[in-house]
């Protein structure tokens, strides 16, 4: 069975930091792309980022470009977004996400591949 173990986040001041990582297993598939998408109460889940297995290439919301990095390591399917200059709009619940293609190429429906979620990590960010 497929497996995302998210880790990370928690309370942090405004201008901090934190760092997320999502480790996926269970899965024999190349093609793929690991990232975050967050959902603040009362707002509609949004995609924060996301990293492409193929070729290394990336996401970014434009909410956090600049601010946020994410990084991969293939070896281990995991996916590490390290967030710096934090603030209060960026509180929600993170939620590690395996999808398939690349990150600017969604290939899972023709691949009839569903999405992975991992079980979401609140992040706080107090002004």
């Amino acid at each position: 069975d497929v497996q995302l173990q998210a880790s990370g986040g928690g309370l942090v001041q405004a201008g901090g930091s934190l760092r997320l990582s999502c480790a996926a297993s269970g899965f024999a598939f190349d093609d793929y792309n690991l990232g975050w998408f967050r959902q603040a109460p009362g707002k509609e889940r949004e995609r924060v980022s996301c990293i492409s297995s193929s070729d290394g290439s990336t996401f970014y919301s434009d909410s956090v470009k600049g601010r946020f990095t994410i990084s991969s390591d293939n070896a281990k399917n995991t996916a590490y977004l390290q967030m710096n200059s934090l603030k209060p709009d960026d509180t929600g619940v993170y939620y590690c996400a395996l999808r398939w293609g690349r990150c600017d190429y969604y290939s899972g429906h023709d691949r009839g591949l569903r999405d992975y979620w991992g079980q979401g990590t609140l992040v706080t960010v107090s002004s």
